[in-house]
C-alpha cells in the first residue's frame, strides 16, 4: 500500500485542482456542487463534478490520503484501467443513491471524492480482506473486512439518524459501487475467496433490508 503510480497521481491532482479552484472561486463551487434541486433542473454533470470539489483543505487531504494508501492494492490486483471504472462509478453511484434518499430535498448539497475512494477501499478489501489496518484509537490493527463490515453498518447507522455534515448515503453508494464493479471484473473471487464475497455483502444486505422495511 502506498505506492503511487502515475493515474493515481492524476487522480489526486485533479482533485487537488478543482478543489482549489473551488476554494477560491464561490460561482465555480456553486455551479459544479452536488445539489439536489440543480440536478432535477436538468444539470446531471452534478453527479460527477462534485466529486472533485471539497470543502476544505483538510476533507481534501483525507480522502486523498485514504486513495493514497489503497489505490495501490486494487492496481496491482485490476491494473489501471480497471481502477479508473472501480473509482468512477463508484463516484457515480454513489451520488447516484444520496440523490434517491435526498430526492424531495431541494436545498440538499453535498461535495467530496468519499464516495469515489469509499469504493476504492471496498474494492481493495474485497481483493485482499486480511491485510491488517491500523485505526486511530485502536490500539492493535484489524483485519480489513471487519473494518469494512464495520464501516458500513456504521453509515447505515448515520444515515438513520443523519449523523453529523457527512454524506452517510454517498459513502454507501461508492462502496456498493467498489463491490459489484470488482466482483464483475473478478468474478473468480466467487470461487477463490466466496465467504469473504458474502461477509461483505451482508451490510449491503441490511441497506436493502431496511429500506424495503420503511426503516431509512
Amino acid at each position: 500500500m502506498g505506492n503511487l503510480d502515475l493515474v493515481t497521481i492524476i487522480v489526486i491532482a485533479a482533485n487537488a485542482i478543482i478543489s482549489f479552484k473551488g476554494f477560491n472561486d464561490f460561482s465555480f463551487f456553486e455551479r459544479y456542487k452536488f445539489n439536489v434541486g440543480g440536478i432535477r433542473r436538468g444539470e446531471k454533470i452534478r453527479i460527477f463534478s462534485s466529486g472533485f470539489l471539497h470543502v476544505d483543505t483538510m476533507h481534501l487531504f483525507f480522502n486523498m490520503f485514504t486513495l493514497y494508501f489503497f489505490a495501490p492494492v486494487v492496481i496491482y490486483h485490476l491494473g489501471t484501467l480497471y481502477f479508473l471504472i472501480i473509482y468512477i462509478v463508484s463516484l457515480i453511484l454513489g451520488n447516484l443513491l444520496s440523490l434517491y434518499f435526498h430526492k424531495d430535498e431541494y436545498h440538499y448539497s453535498a461535495v467530496g471524492a468519499s464516495s469515489a475512494v469509499t469504493g476504492v477501499l471496498y474494492s481493495a478489501i474485497l481483493l485482499q480482506p486480511n491485510m491488517q489496518l491500523g485505526i486511530l484509537f485502536i490500539p492493535l490493527p484489524i483485519p480489513a473486512y471487519v473494518f469494512g463490515i464495520l464501516y458500513l453498518l456504521y453509515s447505515i447507522y448515520g444515515m438513520k439518524k443523519q449523523l453529523g455534515n457527512i454524506g452517510h448515503d454517498a459513502h454507501f453508494g461508492g462502496a456498493i459501487g467498489g463491490y459489484v464493479v470488482t466482483l464483475i471484473l473478478l468474478p473468480t473471487l466467487f470461487q477463490t475467496d466466496l465467504l469473504m464475497v458474502f461477509l461483505l455483502a451482508v451490510p449491503i444486505i441490511i441497506l436493502f433490508v431496511m429500506h424495503k422495511m420503511g426503516k431509512l
